[in-house]
């Protein structure tokens, strides 16, 4: 059964300060490329409106040469409270794309210090920056001096098991200026492997006075309570927990507020979100929001008969129509199944009567 202490509720009873910002939520989306586009953040905010959500992360060097804000930067002016993510390791293009960020209407600037992927690394941006603490904390101190929003960090605990600079580096950007610092709890050389180790998340937050929120394997309400417990935290950022399940920020986030376990979508529910999904992402984008839908969809596709199945052929959809047939077809004989399992438990319930 999952619980909240009296200390950890009367911690989050507040609502988190950013800065000068308020959100009304300790549990946050995080920022994931090729995912939080505005489809997938509306509906995640169908069960958390009141959660902080991030962009995609964008590339500074390339708003600097193009001039024009990418789709991935396109926010909802109703979403609030919603933040940009931003990479690169130049302070100055930096700071423009933080201008253009606030443009837009970011309520927060996020800079990734944490992503781990080599087309990322080997430019200087992401993770990278572990190893660079000084460029590190002069892109927090430039982005700070250019926007009037307050300006946060996303990084991982270490380059490696033999590089592990999470506190020092964390006090670094927090002495720049960075208003909030989310730690995944993986090195960059463990990628997404291995337990995320939640240790290193405590003694950061020891040592600051900034929020510091959790980040690595909060794929539940119960893994959630036991991070936060654990760590001290101020928040939780929901990962890849999220992915074929936009009810799980929604889920966390009432858990903390209320003490109550809200009841977990049916498969028919899931494939109902798969659905609007679907065609959210067709409205939005064209076929190209068909191709990227097809990840979305074998996502969703767990957790039922014939499911894998289902992943198969929703790997493959070329349009719209073919997705929304094969979606229907399993809700029906979802459907179909649960209404033959109520019928043949009827005599029984009858007789034990």
């Amino acid at each position: 059964m999952v619980t909240l202490s009296p200390a950890l509720k009367a911690r989050l009873a507040l609502p988190l300060k950013i800065g000068q910002f308020e959100v009304n939520s300790r549990v946050l989306q995080s920022p994931l490329s090729g995912v939080t586009d505005l489809v997938f953040r509306r509906l995640v905010r169908r069960y958390a409106p009141t959660s902080m959500m991030y962009t995609e992360m964008v590339n500074a060097t390339g708003l600097h040469y193009v001039k024009q804000l990418p789709k991935i930067m396109e926010i909802d002016p109703n979403e609030r409270p919603i933040s940009i993510q931003l990479f690169d390791c130049r302070p100055d293009f930096l700071a423009e794309a933080a201008q253009m960020a606030v443009e837009e209407g970011a309520d927060t600037v996020d800079i990734n210090m944490g992503c781990p992927v080599n087309k990322i690394t080997k430019n200087g941006g992401g993770s990278s920056l572990l190893r660079q603490p000084e460029v590190a904390e002069a892109i927090v101190r430039s982005v700070v001096k250019a926007v009037d929003v307050p300006v946060t960090v996303k990084t991982r605990i270490g380059w490696s098991d033999k590089e592990i600079n999470a506190v020092e580096f964390a006090q670094r950007m927090q002495d720049a200026g960075a208003q909030m610092l989310t730690l995944h709890g993986r090195t960059r050389a463990q990628g997404y492997n291995g337990p995320a180790r939640w240790e290193w998340i405590a003694r950061v937050k020891e040592v600051l006075s900034i929020p510091v929120i959790a980040n690595g394997d909060i794929f539940s309400v119960e893994a959630a309570v036991r991070c936060l417990e654990m760590t001290g935290a101020d928040g939780v950022m929901c990962s890849r927990g999220t992915l074929g399940y936009p009810f799980l920020v929604g889920e966390v986030d009432h858990f903390l507020k209320t003490g109550e376990l809200r009841q977990p979508p049916s498969p028919v529910e899931r494939l109902q979100c798969a659905r609007d999904h679907l065609e959210m992402l067709w409205e939005y984008k064209g076929e190209r929001g068909i191709r990227q839908a097809r990840k979305h969809m074998t996502w969703y596709a767990k957790g039922f008969p014939d499911a894998a199945d289902l992943r198969g052929k929703l790997a493959v959809i070329e349009n719209l129509e073919q997705g929304l047939n094969l979606i229907d077809q399993a809700i029906e004989r979802l459907q179909y199944l649960s209404w033959g399992s109520a019928e043949a438990e009827t005599p029984q319930l009858v007789e034990a009567w």
